[in-house]
């Protein structure tokens, strides 16, 4: 999950239609291909399967043993850039996706969401909502809270990307082409029903579990967005009938 945030990026990236899921099949290649020889390393390097098994950080324990424990803390503080490089990319993808609602009239408080900060060109106050958001999650949760966190950050994009595929589905007769944009041609239908039932196993291998306060948070984030879905076809139908025209997008 997460090699999709190029995608939230995709209006300030030259030619789209082309780069962004050249960008996104290119991400998933390289990480599948990066992981599975991670993971295949780190198995061959096992020497105690029970001990590393039990270990509350068996990466960390399997480096100390082969590599030394100074190579282990070098390797945990790239780790840690990279979580935090990761956390920082995601933050930037929700923010566009918090601002590209607004620009349309379909967020909350789409008039200050929408704004964008005339010098860096970027949406501040959508990107201060989606760090305070954070913020108050690591404190609101009890206990291993970085365990949930990275939990529903897993079954979150599951929701996400299966309601999306649900959508497509729907209504990808009525969808344009343009001409030279990527397009998987005949395997096009193949390629979204295969990713429908990949992400509804997903979500039941995530989502069954004995924990339950990350799948209740869910459930209740969901019913939130689903009431101002409803109250904004209620009170603002216009808003969600009409796509807005295209736009020179930050520079607003």
């Amino acid at each position: 999950m997460g090699l999709e945030c190029c995608l939230y990026l995709a209006e300030e990236a030259k030619d789209p239609f082309r780069t962004v899921p050249r960008a996104i099949v290119g991400s998933v290649v390289a990480a599948s291909v990066l992981r599975m020889l991670f993971l295949i390393t780190l198995t061959i390097a096992i020497d105690d399967i029970p001990r590393i098994s039990a270990s509350g950080s068996p990466v960390a324990a399997i480096m100390r043993d082969r590599l030394g424990p100074a190579t282990e803390k070098t390797l945990l503080v790239a780790i840690t850039i990279a979580f935090f490089g990761a956390g920082i990319v995601v933050m930037v993808a929700c923010s566009r996706l918090v601002y590209a609602m607004s620009r349309d009239g379909r967020f909350p408080a789409h008039r200050l969401m929408r704004r964008v900060n005339p010098r860096t060109r970027t949406p501040i106050a959508a990107t201060v909502l989606v760090f305070a958001l954070g913020i108050v999650l690591v404190l609101a949760l009890p206990g291993a809270a970085l365990l949930e966190l990275v939990t529903a950050s897993t079954i979150l994009p599951a929701v996400t990307y299966g309601s999306t595929i649900v959508l497509y589905l729907a209504v990808r007769g009525r969808l344009s082409r343009k001409k030279g944009a990527f397009d998987l041609g005949r395997f096009e239908l193949p390629v979204a029903v295969c990713a429908l039932v990949w992400t509804l196993i997903a979500l039941f291998v995530l989502v069954t579990p004995g924990e339950a306060l990350v799948s209740v948070l869910i459930v209740a984030g969901l019913l939130l967005g689903g009431l101002f879905f409803l109250a904004m076809l209620r009170f603002d139908r216009q808003a969600m009938e009409i796509e807005p025209g295209e736009v020179d997008v930050f520079t607003a």
